[in-house]
């Protein structure tokens, strides 16, 4: 049985894409060995595969990602396998330069363009040394893949290379409905779950707040600008129509979003990673059976055309938007979101992932 090792910078316990790849490459009959990194608020892990998280001294900023690439490094050293599969840019160089080492196989799966990201794009000479590590490796890359097709393009046409396409779509579930932790009565409820970080448009949701009337908008997810949004709906006097739950499981996340009216994905074109974004929610919204508001970018509008189970974003003026809301929560997109939920799914995924690993150059 071939040894996999996969490599990411998370803690494991949300990375849904990397839960259900490790699953796919179990069921090829890879031994899996899964690397992530243990916060202090990290939740307990079980996997049907081997996992290994490390405790860093540091967990951002430079000396993050140098402790860790180093400790990363050191441990696919000793650590017995046959291919490597990393996660994103940054796990990628200890990856190649094992991979060279010990003439092992490497797989890369970009989530993003990382190097575009608003928290680089802000920091030239950070931006500078990750596009050189990604300048470095990319072009020698033989077996890679990302999640739409825009970044694919992006990539190809830059680098030479081939990424292929493997959208991060849900598993099929049936939909489970728990009780949320406050209680709500006779209101429409409008979700945002993922990362709470610069650029995800959560500022300008709580300002449209003020506008909304028999709305609450509930907040699932951590980041760095957390403290931010929640001094800004106390400032905003919004405590009552703005929840924020935090940090959840994706199992106890699949069983809150159904509850919403309306989900919304409505980033700001800060940069390129953000314009061709295609965020996980987009796909868990739909399979929650609930419409969704994404911003005016590609492949966003991309899902929404196709399908036709939500609307794109007019006006980013909050008492616009607020219209626009109002106006979507009149409408029933049942029908579409059935379709939808049935073609958006990881069994059709799944099969073009294992094509891959069955073709490894």
């Amino acid at each position: 049985m071939k040894r996999i090792i996969i490599s990411v910078t998370n803690d494991l316990t949300t990375d849904q894409r990397v839960y259900k790849v490790s699953k796919t490459l179990q069921e090829l009959g890879f031994n899996i060995l899964l690397i992530g990194r243990k916060l202090p608020t990290s939740l307990p892990l079980k996997r049907p595969y081997d996992t290994y998280r490390m405790r860093l001294l540091f967990n951002n900023g430079f000396l993050f990602y140098a402790e860790y690439n180093l400790r990363l490094f050191f441990k696919l050293l000793f650590t017995k396998k046959d291919v490597l599969l990393a996660n994103d840019l940054d796990t990628l160089l200890p990856n190649y330069l094992i991979s060279k080492l010990q003439n092992k196989k490497l797989v890369y799966d970009s989530h993003e363009l990382f190097t575009e990201v608003p928290e680089l794009i802000n920091r030239p000479k950070v931006q500078k040394t990750w596009l050189r590590i990604e300048q470095f490796i990319l072009p020698k890359l033989k077996n890679c893949y990302t999640v739409c097709q825009s970044i694919a393009a992006y990539y190809n046409n830059k680098y030479g290379t081939n990424f292929k396409v493997i959208q991060n779509l849900p598993e099929k579930t049936s939909i489970k409905i728990s009780e949320l932790p406050f209680k709500i009565k006779d209101k429409k409820i409008i979700i945002y779950q993922g990362a709470l970080n610069i650029g995800r448009g959560l500022e300008l949701m709580i300002e449209t707040m003020q506008h909304l009337k028999n709305c609450i908008f509930i907040i699932i997810g951590n980041g760095d600008i957390a403290n931010q949004l929640e001094i800004q709906t106390n400032k905003l006097n919004l405590t009552n129509k703005v929840k924020f739950i935090g940090k959840i499981t994706p199992d106890k996340l699949k069983t809150i979003t159904p509850i919403a009216d309306l989900g919304i994905s409505i980033e700001e074109d800060l940069g390129m990673n953000y314009h061709f974004a295609l965020p996980n929610k987009i796909f868990d919204y739909i399979h929650a059976e609930i419409p969704i508001l994404v911003s005016n970018l590609p492949e966003m509008k991309r899902i929404v055309d196709d399908y036709q189970v939500g609307e794109v974003i007019i006006d980013r003026n909050p008492v616009k938007l607020a219209l626009q809301i109002e106006t979507l929560l009149q409408k029933n997109y049942k029908t579409e979101l059935l379709i939808a939920k049935k073609e958006l799914i990881w069994s059709s995924e799944k099969e073009k992932l294992k094509t891959i690993f069955k073709n490894l150059n």
